[in-house]
């Protein structure tokens, strides 16, 4: 060593001598310095089912760290449960609780010094909090999803929780006894794990998957079942191999890896929310990514799995069926994936799938090959028009034909739309319209799964059009659109529509309009006025101040767009 050399060597040593102390009393060894020290972001919690299976996978994540001769340094981060929240009003921390488990992971990560992190989630918002965090820190990362939950029985019928909120539409209508409608509440969710269906916690670790920030086969694993304690010592193995080898976030998240978990969204019939988080996973990252770009994926990509909300079969069965990389191997034998793109663990995604079949198993009827498609364009739509000129979402499949011009049934909150819908003054060929529940009106964005689980239930899904500048749950289904964009409290279309006005949803034209005059409209925003934020202080206030259009993500960072 040379003489300056060791002389900043040794003044080093010096100035974080008290550094180190707070780790000695920690029980660390002098040798410990020498190795690298990983963050274990832990979302266990006793919330949610979703959540409070994961400290067994933490336990073992933090084993594998200590036999790599590495150091786990574990943290906090917290979780609101969707289900749990669903048509209250603590659905509007959900959103925001994406961006505070990002803003916890990169505080601590960076904080700390850490030179790598596990992310181990399970509910809606854990995984794009996650990752969200991992891609701004861009220290080497990997996510370890806690896993789906089992599917609950009744009278012969496989049970999940959107198996609940119908059963409040037909119970209503008088097509279930109070029996079967206490029997299904009771049995639905039968241990732990993440939503059953291909919903948003499925939808997303699925994609990260296909992304290559998570392991072969992880993204489909049931929670109580032990190859998931063996997946989170495997990562916590291949992530501390991602820090000595400067693997990082921001060479494996490119625009080709976003394609690639876009495309394998769409396959699979994911959640709509995998729109807003992808947007804000992509700032994060700081890829060049655009609401139009799933448009322009959904137009080359089929829908090749017959799994809920919209379709037949749970995530429990996908994974028997050959899981995610079976579906990602047909997508790229098809020419529909970046083979050549980088994964966590070193290897390149063809390389990953090489030894996967061409072909689903036989006998099974969950995964279709491309000429056998569902449907052969993708499920999310982008919708644009008057109403949603930066663009809204729709979820297309499982419909008869998804067009409807009808009258608007307006109103300006989900607590207002559920009660109508309750007292069944919603009928055929109405266009529900629920407003001011956007990213900065809301605030918060909430999710509309039970007016559109109720609609469901009362027959209505395929009749009735909703559309709102809120979101829809994962396990959403029917002629609904969300994200509509610009929303009504900044002074959006959306805001200015009276009841009884014609509306138009046209998924084959990609169209959401508002059937008024422009002199009309012009009128009416002359009288319009911004409403007094909801929340003046506290975590709401500040997302409804920070937060951007949904057409951006609604991400609580965007200061330089």
């Amino acid at each position: 060593m040379a003489n300056n050399d060791r002389s900043k060597h040794i003044t080093e040593g010096i100035t974080r001598a008290p550094n180190r102390s707070m780790y000695y009393g920690m029980g660390y060894k002098e040798s410990d310095f020498a190795n690298p020290m990983i963050g274990v972001a832990n979302g266990h919690s006793t919330i949610t089912p979703c959540n409070s299976g994961l400290q067994p996978l933490v336990d073992a994540a933090i084993q594998a760290v200590k036999d790599s001769q590495a150091n786990p340094q574990v943290f906090g981060t917290p979780t609101i449960s969707d289900g749990m929240s669903m048509g209250t009003e603590g659905m509007k921390y959900s959103l925001v609780s994406r961006e505070v488990i990002a803003d916890c992971i990169e505080t601590a990560v960076q904080g700390q010094w850490m030179d790598g992190v596990v992310v181990v989630g399970g509910c809606d918002k854990n995984m794009p909090g996650g990752m969200i965090g991992i891609a701004r820190c861009n220290v080497p990362g990997i996510y370890v999803y806690g896993g789906t939950i089992k599917p609950g029985h009744h009278k012969g019928r496989d049970l999940n929780i959107v198996s609940v909120f119908e059963a409040v539409g037909e119970f209503t209508m008088g097509r279930m006894s109070n029996e079967d409608f206490k029997a299904i509440e009771q049995k639905a969710i039968p241990g732990t794990g993440s939503c059953g269906g291909m919903y948003t916690a499925n939808t997303m670790s699925s994609a990260f998957e296909a992304m290559g920030m998570a392991l072969p086969y992880s993204s489909t694993l049931a929670n109580e079942d032990g190859v998931a304690l063996a997946n989170a010592a495997e990562s916590a193995r291949v992530l501390v191999d991602a820090v000595r080898h400067q693997r990082k976030p921001r060479d494996i998240i490119t625009r080709k890896s976003l394609e690639n978990a876009v495309s394998v969204i769409m396959a699979i019939g994911g959640s709509t929310n995998a729109v807003l988080h992808f947007l804000a996973i992509a700032h994060a990252a700081q890829v060049p990514w655009t609401i139009d770009d799933f448009e322009r994926v959904r137009q080359r990509v089929p829908v090749l799995c017959d799994l809920k909300p919209s379709g037949q079969f749970l995530t429990v069965d996908l994974h028997r069926a050959g899981g995610v990389p079976q579906v990602m191997k047909i997508l790229l034998n098809a020419g529909l994936l970046h083979g050549d793109c980088m994964t966590i663990s070193g290897k390149t995604i063809a390389e990953v799938l090489k030894d996967v079949p061409d072909q689903p198993p036989a006998g099974q009827s969950v995964i279709r090959t491309v000429d056998k498609a569902l449907y052969d364009k993708g499920h999310l739509a982008i919708l644009k028009g008057n109403l949603s000129p930066e663009g809204s979402v729709a979820k297309i499949t499982g419909l008869k034909n998804p067009v409807i011009t009808g009258p608007a049934r307006v109103y300006d909150s989900e607590d207002d739309a559920m009660k109508a819908i309750m007292a069944r003054e919603i009928t055929h060929g109405d266009v529900l319209v629920i407003r001011y529940e956007g990213p900065k009106g809301g605030p918060g964005m909430r999710e509309m799964l039970a007016p559109t689980s109720a609609l469901v239930g009362q027959g209505l899904g395929e009749t009735v059009g909703l559309i709102t500048d809120g979101r829809f749950s994962g396990g959403t289904w029917g002629m609904v659109v969300g994200h509509v964009a610009p929303e009504a409290y900044v002074g959006g279309l959306i805001g200015l529509i009276k009841e009884g006005d014609s509306i138009t949803i046209d998924a084959h034209k990609q169209l959401l309009q508002l059937n008024v005059s422009d002199e009309e409209i012009a009128e009416r925003r002359k009288g319009w006025k911004q409403p007094a934020p909801k929340y003046t202080r506290g975590v709401l206030a500040k997302f409804g101040r920070l937060a951007s259009t949904a057409s951006r993500g609604a991400v609580t960072d965007a200061f330089d767009e």
